[in-house]
Order: C-alpha cells, then structure tokens, then sequence
C-alpha cells in the first residue's frame, strides 16, 4: 500500500505486531519507542514489500513527538497514518495507590495520545486526508476494577477518538480507537515503574489474565483486526468476539455486567463467587423463544421481546463465562 506510518510503542507488543503486518503489506512504517535499541531490533525483523525504520520517542515529551512527525512529512511529503499506541499499564486497588501511580498512567496513556494527536492532526488536515489509531483497551469500555487508573486513561482516550472522528470527518481525517480485551503482550509482565511503592498486582498481571476465559488474545491476531479497521474506517476495533460479547452486554445489561464483575473482584479478595439460581433451561427457552417471536407468551408470562431475548442470552453467555471464571478466579471482564 506504501502508505507513511509512525507507531509509537512499537518495539514491542501490539505496536511491534502491527508495524510488522503494515510493513509486510507494503508501508513505510517508522517504529518509534522510548527503547531506541528495542525499536532498532524490531525493525531488523520486519519483512515485506514495505520497509521499517527505528525512532527513539518519550511519548511524554510533546516537543519530542512533533519534532519526529514534522521531520516524517518534510522527508515523505506526507504522514497517512499515525498509531498512538504507546502505553503502561497499573493494576492494584484504588486505596493502594498514591497520586504518582496515577499521575505515571495520566502521563503516558493520555498525555501521550493527546501529544501524538496535536502533533499530527494538524498536518492531515492541511493535506487533507489521514488517519489516527489510538489503542485503548477493553477496559475503556467496561468496568475494570482493579486498574482504575488505568481504565479511566483508556475511556479518555476512547472519549477523545470518537469525537474527534466526528469533528475530523470534514477534513477527510479519519480516526479509530482500538479496544482489545487482555492481549499476549510485555504489558502484563511489567513490574510497577521505578519509585512507585508495589500493589497487590504488582507482577501478577499475566497469572491474572491467563485466567480469565478465553485466555489472551494473540497480539499478531490484533494486529490483522487493527489493519483491517484501517481499511474498512472502523469507528472502534473491539477483539477478540469475548470483548465484543462484553463490550454489548455492558451496553445492554450495564447492571448485570457490573455484578458480575463484583463477584469477580470478590475473588481477586479471597470471597467465593457466587451464580443466579435461576434454572437455567427455563432461561435458555425463554431467550431463544423471545429472539424467535415463535410463542405468543414465554414461560416467564411475558410477551416475546426480541430486545428482551437478545439481553437473555447474554444474561447466559455471561453465566456460562462466570462458571468457568469460577474456577480461575479472574480479575473480571477487562
């Protein structure tokens, strides 16, 4: 395709998948991180009709980030995709924490995303096309007790990207949040950051999310999703189909993902989970008859509602991942 890419946290993880999937589909791809012999190693294994070049980057730094995009578009003439993915990641609980562990996400997750924006929003619109990806999570979507500070970067930024879409459409700018659910990453081994006193899931990130149903996304899976949301103008790139289950039930049945989640914590704290008595052939034939509008009254006496039937059974999907949670013990549905 040759299109002109900066991604940013792509020595590693996400950043470092999708700068491989574009190079191989033909792009230029500057892979930009704050490890500069990462990104230079990471670039080294990049094949395909495309090329890729290493860049050291502190996203924090907004002078940094718009010195990189201006040196890009004066040597290519133009910058067509810009991936603010750069990000850390914090779980503990909210009265573990002090205003620096707050303050160390704030500054990467938002600041980084808005830094990357300023700098090369300006510049797609005066040549009149673009598109800006910025990685969320999951966790910008649903409750994520437990990595509050980090959730609540992850809304800003889904915040900042759906209305900047809207706002950019008439400059012919396209913008995509990506929104995955626990990936196979580097993220979830990182230890809290230097000066920072350790949480209760300080080091714990992976054994966590390996628990959870499902297990954890493949981050070369993600990168073919984020590629393709590029292609088709995605609003959200939600992945994989249990973020989405997910994503639409908190959509729909807020109150019941939020118990959920409950229960889930209560785990994480040593308290036993526990399921809706609820018998659940009955709910199985009352969802299917209420999507089917094949009976005038389900067995609950209501009248068939294929709104009702669609909420029904994800009240089941649900179930059925909180049983086979029940074992594991997870987090929730980050």
């Amino acid at each position: 395709m040759n299109r002109i890419v900066i991604v940013t946290g792509g020595a590693s993880g996400i950043g470092r998948a999708l700068s491989a999937e574009m190079v191989r589909r033909g792009d230029t791809v500057i892979v930009a991180d704050i490890d500069g012999e990462g990104a230079h190693r990471a670039a080294l294994t990049m094949s395909g009709s495309g090329s890729a070049r290493a860049a050291v980057l502190d996203v924090r730094d907004a002078d940094a980030v718009l010195a990189l995009v201006t040196s890009v578009y004066d040597e290519f003439g133009r910058l067509d995709v810009m991936v603010n993915n750069a990000g850390i990641g914090l779980g503990g609980f909210a009265e573990e924490l002090s205003v620096d562990h707050w303050d160390s996400v704030i500054d990467v997750n938002i600041r980084g995303v808005v830094n990357g924006v300023v700098a090369a929003y300006p510049v797609m619109v005066r040549q009149g096309h673009g598109h800006i990806v910025n990685t969320a999570s999951l966790a910008g979507l649903v409750p994520a007790p437990g990595l509050t500070p980090y959730a609540m970067t992850k809304h800003a930024v889904v915040g900042l990207s759906t209305s900047l879409r809207v706002e950019a459409a008439g400059y012919g700018v396209k913008v995509t949040a990506v929104c995955p659910g626990f990936t196979d990453t580097a993220i979830l081994d990182t230890p809290v950051a230097p000066g920072l006193a350790p949480t209760s899931a300080s080091g714990r990130g992976r054994e966590l999310a390996s628990k959870l149903p499902g297990g954890l996304y493949d981050a070369d899976l993600l990168a073919l999703d984020i590629v393709n949301g590029i292609d088709r103008n995605r609003r959200l790139v939600i992945a994989p189909r249990s973020a989405r289950v997910a994503s639409l039930a908190n959509r729909l049945i807020p109150a019941l993902v939020e118990r959920q989640v409950r229960k889930g914590i209560g785990a994480m704290r040593g308290r036993p989970l526990k399921h809706s008595r609820q018998p659940l052939a009955n709910r199985i034939v009352s969802a299917r008859n209420c999507i089917r509008r094949t009976d005038t009254v389900g067995l609950t006496g209501e009248r068939p509602d294929r709104l009702k039937g669609v909420r029904q059974w994800l009240e089941l999907k649900m179930f059925w991942v909180d049983s086979r949670a029940a074992k594991a013990a997870p987090v929730g549905w980050i």
